[in-house]
């Protein structure tokens, strides 16, 4: 099994997309939901293509009007900026930006750790021709930073304005793993994005004045959050009763995101989450968050006779 593979649960009738392999036969595998859960490697197996094919006739054209729909279609003869990501082995993969267009751009790829970022590539990418921005390992597709891609139009003579524009990027494994094609002008088999469909044009007069005022700008005052922050969804809207298991985790990911970010940027030493006890999903999705910070002292269930071990303390560093 690798990274990638579509498998599907021994006691259960969940499929999804290993995105995570560890030590001791354990597995992380998203599901259509977005949700992921953990799994001992002999309580999955491979779903293979034949018996795709084989049970759900019809499929495959399905699946590639889908992909045409959302922009992450294999047609790579259109003229388009593309981002792929080819093979080294069956671990690293190169990334590449691939201009196949009648037209030169300045290209800018960067990668977004929080509020921090990395610039990857920044410079002339000539019509039809390709730029490598990284390399990445397939093993920690699930640690992948989002990109973001900026490009500005090139116009040697007096012709028509093309606009500039952004496209961020944050892949999931449901998403990423059926994108497979060839790669315009490289000639070779990857996982092909189409970047310039769904991309926001960049508003080069909102850019300059942006710039322009930086130095008068103030410092924000970030609110302060309450000592405790209750995530329980009926706490957090009264829609609950409405909302799927994947937008409910999402939210309350959202209010947890906003409030850890509000006391760090405002200097408390200390803030405490409530989020009960339930599956444990989202206890696990706020303990895999914290351990990626490095402003984060520790973290520990805390507060038994308060909360049942159904809250999570957290010292800011």
């Amino acid at each position: 099994m690798n990274v990638g593979d579509r498998v599907r649960l021994l006691h259960g009738n969940e499929e999804g997309v290993i995105t995570k392999i560890s030590s001791g036969g354990r597995v992380e595998i998203e599901i259509e939901d977005g949700f992921r859960i953990p799994a001992l490697k002999n309580e999955v197996v491979l779903i293979s293509h034949t018996e795709k094919t084989y049970f759900n006739p019809g499929s495959e054209s399905k699946e590639s009007v889908s992909e045409l729909k959302s922009g992450k279609n294999t047609d790579t003869n259109l003229e388009a900026i593309y981002l792929v990501y080819i093979p080294l082995n069956d671990k690293d993969h190169s990334i590449y930006l691939c201009n196949h267009t009648a037209k030169d751009f300045v290209g800018i790829v960067a990668e977004h750790h929080g509020s921090n970022s990395q610039t990857l590539l920044a410079e002339k990418i000539p019509s039809n021709s390709t730029r490598k921005i990284t390399e990445k390992s397939i093993q920690n597709f699930e640690e992948w930073p989002p990109l973001s891609v900026q490009l500005f139009p090139i116009n040697s003579r007096i012709e028509k304005t093309t606009q500039p524009f952004e496209r961020k990027i944050k892949f999931k494994a449901n998403t990423f793993f059926k994108s497979k094609g060839t790669a315009p002008i490289l000639d070779k088999k990857g996982y092909v994005f189409r970047l310039t469909e769904n991309s926001r044009d960049i508003d080069i007069k909102a850019l300059n004045s942006s710039l322009n005022d930086e130095a008068a700008k103030v410092a924000p005052n970030f609110p302060r959050p309450p000592k405790e922050v209750d995530l329980h969804i009926e706490k957090l809207t009264k829609d609950h009763d409405l909302m799927s298991n994947s937008e409910m985790l999402r939210l309350q990911m959202e209010v947890f995101e906003k409030n850890l970010n509000y006391a760090i940027a405002s200097g408390m030493d200390e803030i405490t989450f409530i989020h009960g006890i339930g599956n444990g999903v989202l206890k696990k999705e706020i303990h895999k968050y914290l351990s990626q910070l490095e402003n984060i002292k520790y973290f520990q269930d805390t507060q038994k006779s308060r909360f049942g071990y159904g809250a999570t303390l957290v010292r800011i560093s």
